[in-house]
């Protein structure tokens, strides 16, 4: 398996089937022609450039998200070998469904899909497709220089965020950014929030089962472990579609300092050691 897409999914039925779609219909359309000259060579035969799975972790949600996923699953008639529900728009090719039954928090989920995930490359992304997959293949370049991690951002040059983040929004994520790297140290990381990550097998076997947090700050505590163990980290400029509607409550924004002051207490005791 060459790159696995993983999409923490709660409460996510009105939005995951797009964005399913979208993404299996990308994969999909790449073949050997038109694929990046970065990927690693393959064969000449005009089929998918990109071996894949897409992976929805489902993090207990209280709507339909299990069911909507699991409905978009091929099914293959074992008398014919033929799929059952073959319309491309209700059939996502090598999509896989897991989760379990109780809400453990989107770092959970995150670190749940990385692990059981096959692929030499393991990207995880967020179920509203704020970041649109082709976005993946600027990261090639880089993992071809031997990068372990690359990330997308929305804080360095020749990102473009559509529409703009409000000033006040813009505020309070350069002030996590500064809070987060005075209190565990990720200096140099623009955007640790931007859900749209790249790593390689290798990186996701050794990082992610030394994740601790949960929930917020899970984003800075792998920051933090890759460094630790001295991985090679690139962030790069993406395209990101802003939702202007979405909210940021003071509730999380606590939280957030909390498990801040968790991972910086985990560096102290050498948990991640």
């Amino acid at each position: 398996m060459y790159l696995s897409v993983i999409i923490p999914a709660y409460n996510e039925e009105r939005r995951l089937p797009k964005t399913l779609e979208e993404i299996d219909k990308y994969l999909r359309k790449q073949t050997v022609a038109e694929a990046s000259p970065h990927l690693p060579p393959r064969s000449a035969s005009p089929r998918s450039v990109y071996d894949y799975e897409i992976l929805v972790v489902n993090d207990g949600s209280k709507d339909n998200t299990l069911e909507v996923a699991k409905s978009l699953i091929p099914k293959i008639n074992p008398s014919t070998g033929l799929r059952v529900n073959a319309e491309r728009s209700r059939s996502i090719k090598n999509l896989k469904v897991t989760g379990y039954e109780k809400n453990q928090g989107k770092g959970y989920a995150v670190r749940f899909g990385m692990l059981e995930a096959k692929g030499d490359f393991r990207l995880f992304t967020d179920a509203d497709n704020s970041t649109s997959i082709d976005q993946i293949e600027k990261m090639w370049p880089y993992f071809e220089k031997g990068c372990d991690i690359v990330f997308g951002s929305r804080d360095v040059k020749g990102a473009i965020l559509d529409p703009p983040q409000s000033l006040f929004r813009r505020f309070l994520g350069e002030g996590f950014g500064f809070l987060t790297n005075s209190i565990v140290g990720t200096w140099g990381i623009a955007d640790s929030q931007c859900g749209f990550k790249c790593f390689t097998k290798k990186a996701t076997e050794d990082i992610f089962p030394r994740c601790k947090i949960n929930r917020f700050a899970f984003d800075p505590e792998f920051f933090v472990i890759a460094k630790k163990l001295g991985y090679k980290i690139k962030e790069i400029p993406i395209y990101w579609r802003n939702d202007p509607e979405s909210k940021v409550k003071f509730k999380w924004m606590v939280n957030m300092g909390l498990d801040l002051f968790k991972i910086r207490l985990n560096l102290i005791k050498g948990v991640y050691d």
